[in-house]
């Protein structure tokens, strides 16, 4: 069974940073893309950033040049770093591993940052 762990979720202040790992219990080569998604209360979940088993990524608009995604090989773990951080980036923050057969997720990490 895929298990995907997401740590380092917690508390900040407005303007600070936090690094997010996602553990994978498998290769993240078998990953066609792996990524961050987030929820806030009330809110839809949205895509945050993802990295392609190439090694390409995608931003959301709303973190782009702030956060940052890239991955470990032989940890098989993927990162974002989270740089200058707003109040509207609070959330809980899941990590989501997409095979050809289908998207798995983690348990979710939460992010809270105060202004």
């Amino acid at each position: 069974q895929v298990q995907l762990v997401e740590s380092g979720g917690g508390l900040a202040q407005a303007g600070g940073s936090l690094r997010l790992s996602c553990a994978a219990s498998r290769s993240i080569f078998s990953f066609n893309v792996m990524g961050w998604y987030r929820q806030a209360p009330g809110k839809q979940r949205e895509l945050v950033a993802t990295i392609t088993s190439g090694g390409i990524t995608n931003y959301a608009d709303s973190v782009k040049g702030r956060f940052t995604i890239s991955r470990a090989i032989g940890k098989n773990t993927v990162y974002v770093q989270m740089n200058s951080l707003k109040p509207e980036d609070t959330g809980v923050y899941s990590c989501m591993g997409r095979s050809p057969s289908q998207d798995y997720w983690g348990q979710g990490t939460q992010v809270t940052v105060s202004s």
